[in-house]
């Protein structure tokens, strides 16, 4: 039987931008015939992979994006003395594994082209490679099973998963899905026009007066549901079925999702919030979001409340019709002081 997880969570910013498109603006959708404002579900991995959460929660199990792992090897073997030409050689055989490398003509020969996720693992068995090289081994062409894992301990990877173009046979499929937040309700960018002034500007002086500098920046602010589906028995595979690592990334993915908001903009409107309202769900049933309870937005003053409201009437009207869509269930309800976080988190991992 399969074992999954449903987060539903509603969460309040107040004026905010915390992820921009092209142009710097909140990124939007229309849902329901109504603009609303949107957080990327890229944006929202990003802040919680990369948060004080993660690193303490899982230290040493953390993978890293980067284009610069043949960078670190080549610092490696020229701080064993290995002959520059030699070194930059076997760099480029060690790190074409993780993927196509940059012309050797380029300003960094070194680098892969794509980021690519690279688990603590494969790091070491890069580096180890490379010291073989410096303790006089021949590297000729090494393969993807020389250095690449189908699993291991990378909780992020297992999480969200892993693309690699060249050697698909080592991608790793997501056992954590992130849908993009929206809001709830009609909601649209607005501007914000705002000058600098100079400090040392003399008051006496016609030519000084008026500011030293103007522009505008956009924001926007709503409830925001989102929905997150983690498959639990695919996080246990993709984490070589290590239990212990896998009870440790659903607490901090728990944690983070319910307390960390991206950091866009963070400095001009401090948009750092804590989730409202969390529906946990387990069972075995086909999962499903709860997005359509908001096809008609909520329209109201109390847009938290109104939201819950509409959440669960939405949860309860799909039972009905399709019959219990989960086993068991646990609520935060932050308005009614419901609920507890280490509870929450316990009923995610047992």
């Amino acid at each position: 039987m399969a074992d999954f997880v449903q987060l539903h969570l509603l969460t309040a910013y107040g004026p905010s931008n915390l992820n921009r498109d092209d142009t710097g603006r909140p990124k939007s959708v229309v849902f329901g015939g109504v603009p609303r404002l949107r957080v990327s579900s890229q944006s929202l991995k990003r802040a919680w992979r990369t948060s004080e959460v993660f690193a303490e929660k899982l230290d040493g199990h953390l993978a890293s994006r980067t284009q610069r792992l043949g960078k670190a090897v080549l610092g490696r073997l020229s701080d064993g003395g290995m002959d520059p030409a030699v070194a930059l050689k076997t760099t480029r055989k060690i790190a074409g594994v993780f993927g196509k490398i940059r012309d050797e003509k380029d300003g960094e020969p070194t680098f892969i082209e794509q980021l690519v996720f690279v688990s603590p693992e494969e790091r070491k068995s890069a580096f180890d490679l490379a010291d073989r090289a410096l303790a006089g081994e021949t590297i000729e062409n090494p393969k993807g099973e020389d250095l690449l894992r189908k699993s291991d301990t990378a909780a992020d990877i297992a999480m969200f998963g892993r693309m690699l173009a060249d050697t698909p046979k080592f991608n790793r499929e997501a056992a954590v899905q992130v849908a993009h937040a929206f809001t709830t309700h009609r909601s649209i960018a607005e501007d914000d026009y705002y000058v600098a002034m100079d400090d040392l500007v003399s008051r006496t002086e016609p030519e000084d007066a008026g500011a030293g500098f103007l522009n505008v920046q956009e924001f926007g602010a709503g409830v925001f549901y989102l929905y997150v589906c983690i498959d639990r028995d695919l996080l246990l595979r993709n984490l070589g079925d290590t239990n212990a690592i896998r009870d440790a990334s659903l607490a901090a993915l728990v944690e983070a999702a319910t307390t960390v908001a991206p950091t866009g903009k963070q400095a001009s409107f401090a948009s750092r919030a804590r989730a409202l309202y969390v529906l946990g769900e387990k069972g075995s049933a086909q999962p499903r979001s709860l997005a359509a309870a908001f096809l008609k937005p909520v329209s109201g003053n109390d847009q938290g409340s109104l939201s819950i409201k509409g959440l669960e009437g939405f949860r309860d009207d799909l039972d009905a019709v399709y019959g219990p869509c989960a086993d068991r269930r646990y609520t935060l309800n932050v308005p009614k002081g419901e609920g507890r976080l280490h509870e929450l988190i316990e009923f995610v991992t047992s």
